[in-house]
């Protein structure tokens, strides 16, 4: 029996937003964890794989040897700063020609597969996987109908160029890649996604870092009293994650709970992001308003280790978010034994097990959001259970085990695809070939040779 294709080297594109970026802030998010933590685990499993993101500083060398077995190209496309992602259609056409130039000094074939990240990096995948001759594979992470459909207060819509430009990336990609099954029902509900070219591959966490520790440990290191209840909202400070929800609901039990022996502490680690960085203060002033200053800390987005510390200190973490597609920080709180109090929307129903790890809670009424924080933290037996069931959940979602199932996925688009175009394949060799041929020639012409 033959064994099913692998790709040896992967191009993997995301155009907004480099996995080397910290989390947390401005565009990076659980997309830059995502792309990180699966490429270094596809490395370790001896494929390489070549990250294309856009340059942001003129600091950013070409290539960066990122980890073995990955490298991330930063691709000259617009001026480095003063762009954010709803710039940078206009870039496409630069960041693919670098994209095309990096593979045409290759050999042929150089490439087996192209992994795009977020509709701007379909745009490109599409039209180099029909110049290479290679199967493209997507995952959107989040959708513009999606997030129009459930949009914050004060958000801003998704402009419909998004719209238009997410449906020819579902229709061109040979595989879409999802994180859960609510997610592949939109696809084929909102863009009419063919449902036989979707695979659901779940995120994980890396349960090396994100482990239970000291409680009175990570308190000390963070400046926070051992008898303060601490709630915690980790993520980007705009209006799609929803932190304003969390400190509206904390409001009364923060005030009902001065002079107490066990005070209730909000902490928001993060920064502004998308609509978030019109009124980047916002959350501050918010926190004044409802008399509450004094009890919220602000922390800026943290690297992972020190982010475990901020887990492993609070007794919830909170994940109030519109639209989820599906909640690394819910699994990451998880792995460290800290229950999750998180909104019923998208894939966040599958990252926390309602009831024995945290909470679900319908919509975002203020009101409710206060009752069910009150309820657990007015019943610490039920509390402690679930930080007993919180790791054991979270195992089940490891990048070792993301990795397998994209193989899975690439192993069935390399497939299809070769069946589908067995002569693209062969002829697309030839042409790579031939643009190489050129391409030096014309290096060689100008001098650059």
């Amino acid at each position: 029996m033959t064994s099913p294709p692998l790709p040896r080297r992967v191009a993997l594109i995301s155009v907004h937003t480099s996995p080397l970026a910290q989390p947390g802030t401005g565009d990076a998010g659980g997309m830059n964890v995502y792309v990180w933590q699966t490429a270094t685990r596809l490395a370790r499993r001896g494929i390489e794989v070549e990250i294309f993101t856009r340059a942001t500083s003129s600091a950013d060398a070409p290539l960066v040897a990122a980890a073995p077995g990955v490298t991330v190209r930063n691709v000259v496309a617009g001026p480095f700063e003063g762009l954010d992602k709803r710039d940078l259609p206009a870039q496409l056409c630069a960041f693919t020609a670098g994209v095309l130039r990096a593979e045409a000094m290759q050999k042929p074939g150089y490439y087996d597969l192209i992994h795009s990240h977020y509709w701007l990096s379909g745009q490109v995948g599409w039209l180099a996987r029909d110049r290479w001759g290679v199967p493209l594979v997507h995952t959107a992470h989040t959708l513009a109908a999606v997030k129009n459909a459930a949009l914050a207060k004060g958000d801003t819509a998704e402009p419909m160029l998004r719209v238009i430009g997410e449906q020819q990336v579902v229709d061109e990609a040979d595989r879409m890649v999802v994180n859960t099954e609510t997610e592949a029902a939109e696809l084929v509900s909102m863009y009419n996604a063919d449902r036989a070219r979707i695979d659901v591959v779940t995120p994980g966490a890396d349960l090396d870092v994100y482990s239970p520790g000291s409680r009175e440990l990570a308190r000390t290191e963070l400046g926070i009293a051992q008898d303060d209840t601490v709630l915690a909202f980790v993520g980007r400070i705009q209006p799609l994650k929803a932190p304003d929800v969390l400190l509206a609901a904390a409001a009364p039990l923060i005030r009902r709970s001065r002079g107490s022996a066990r005070p209730v502490r909000v902490l928001i680690v993060g920064g502004p992001s998308g609509s978030g960085l019109e009124q980047p203060s916002s959350l501050i002033d918010l926190a004044d308003d409802l008399g509450i200053g004094d009890a919220v800390t602000f922390l800026p987005p943290q690297p992972s280790d020190r982010l475990a510390q901020v887990y492993r200190a609070a007794d919830l973490v909170a994940v109030p978010s519109y639209s989820e597609s599906f909640g690394l920080v819910a699994i990451e709180a998880q792995a460290c034994g800290t229950p999750v109090i998180a909104a019923d929307v998208g894939g966040l129903s599958v990252a926390v097990a309602d009831g024995r790890t945290g909470l679900l809670v319908g919509g975002h009424d203020i009101e409710d959001w206060t009752t069910a924080i009150d309820g657990l933290l007015a019943t610490p037996d039920r509390l402690d259970l679930m930080r007993r069931n919180a790791r054991s959940h979270a195992e089940q979602f490891s990048w070792d085990h993301t990795a397998t199932q994209l193989l899975s996925s690439y192993s069935a688009a390399m497939q299809s695809f070769a069946a589908r175009n067995p002569a693209t394949v062969g002829a697309a060799s030839v042409r790579r070939g031939t643009r190489r041929r050129r391409w030096r020639r014309t290096k060689l012409a100008v001098g650059q040779g």
